[in-house]
């Protein structure tokens, strides 16, 4: 099992957009200066980018002044916004095949984790939501 850093990348990616973009006369940034920062390959933030982009977080613009930029202040976007964005699959996940449903255990389990997990999700969420992408700039550059 791995874990995943997207919501990572994602929250640095626009943390270093939020500082860097309103420096820029364009407002523009190349998914290879983010990569830059992340230390990850473009491929990474590219990928990463158009999930943030069908969330309406951030905006690309093609041809020879190509670019990505905030289309939301940084104070408006919550780092449960940006987990809601590239995590495709639940926190925790139940088994990969149902489990024996002969077993009195295997038959049960399901929706009593189940309960559980969406319980501590939505604790997650929550959590996630009373932090902004300024908040994370802000305290990473105290």
């Amino acid at each position: 099992m791995s874990v995943s850093s997207r919501t990572t990348v994602a929250a640095h990616a626009l943390a270093w957009m939020a500082l860097v973009c309103p420096k820029r006369p364009d407002g523009l940034v190349t998914s290879d200066q983010i990569a830059d920062s992340v230390n990850t390959n473009p491929v990474v933030i590219r990928r990463t980018l158009g999930s943030l982009r069908a969330a309406g977080l951030v905006d690309s613009q093609r041809g020879q002044r190509a670019g990505w930029r905030l289309t939301r202040a940084p104070e408006t976007i919550t780092l449960a916004d940006v987990y809601l964005a590239v995590e495709p699959e639940p926190l925790i996940a139940l088994h990969s095949t149902p489990p024996n449903q002969l077993c009195p255990v295997g038959r049960g389990i399901p929706p009593v984790l189940r309960e559980a997990y969406d319980r501590a999700e939505r604790s997650m969420k929550a959590e996630l939501s009373a932090v902004t992408v300024a908040d994370v700039l802000r305290e990473t550059m105290a």
